[in-house]
């Protein structure tokens, strides 16, 4: 008798915290959906800190708002390299990767400033990640072509380069590109500044909840 009483009670508690849990789980959503709107008004204000604030908490009481609070980061490392303040701009875009680590579009914002900073093997790097994600958009292997050639790696660019002429056999920066590899590897030529391929910057990306 004993020990269906206290089964019988173990049942109770369970079905309260469920029933506890049912109950909490309303609130919590309207609280995160409240904080995110908030979050969002202040992104909109470019308020960044406040908006990142307030999302960080609703994405802790409701991942779904990760993707908001990856697009302020976004927001905010957009600014930061407008302001020239080009290691914060990282640090917000690595932010950024961490909630949204599939999203091609950071990683390639990223590479623009370690770009601008000449951080070659960090720019090399998030392209690589890139093309993991999109191994056949030629844009991408296009651009990852010509870091390897800033970088007087002729054996990795030429790889690219004719990845990309597979891909599309006119492109005429990577026909460019191989000749003046060819040319290198043939007649050894010194090396001389070379045009960067065309690569329209992705939008920064705005949510609203």
């Amino acid at each position: 008798m004993k020990k269906i009483f206290v089964f019988t009670f173990i049942a109770t508690l369970a079905l309260c915290a469920l029933q506890l849990s049912g109950a909490e789980a309303p609130k919590d959503a309207k609280e995160a959906n409240k904080l995110a709107r908030e979050g969002a008004e202040a992104s909109k204000n470019q308020e960044w800190d406040k908006a990142i604030e307030l999302l960080r908490k609703a994405t802790d009481l409701d991942h779904k708002y990760a993707d908001e609070l990856s697009a302020v980061y976004q927001q905010r490392g957009y600014a930061d390299a407008t302001n020239q303040q080009f290691q914060d701009a990282i640090n917000d875009y690595g932010e950024a990767i961490k909630l949204t680590p599939q999203d091609v579009r950071v990683y390639e914002q990223r590479a623009a400033v370690e770009m601008k900073l000449q951080d070659y093997d960090k720019a090399l790097a998030d392209y690589s990640e890139v093309i993991k994600l999109k191994p056949n958009e030629v844009r991408y292997v296009n651009y990852r072509a010509y870091i390897y050639e800033l970088k007087k790696d002729l054996k990795n660019s030429m790889a690219d380069t004719d990845k990309v002429l597979k891909l599309d056999p006119n492109n005429p920066e990577a026909k460019a590109r191989k000749s003046r590899l060819s040319a290198l590897e043939t007649a050894n030529a010194p090396f001389t500044p070379i045009p960067a391929p065309s690569r329209k910057p992705s939008p920064t990306p705005h949510h609203k909840p």
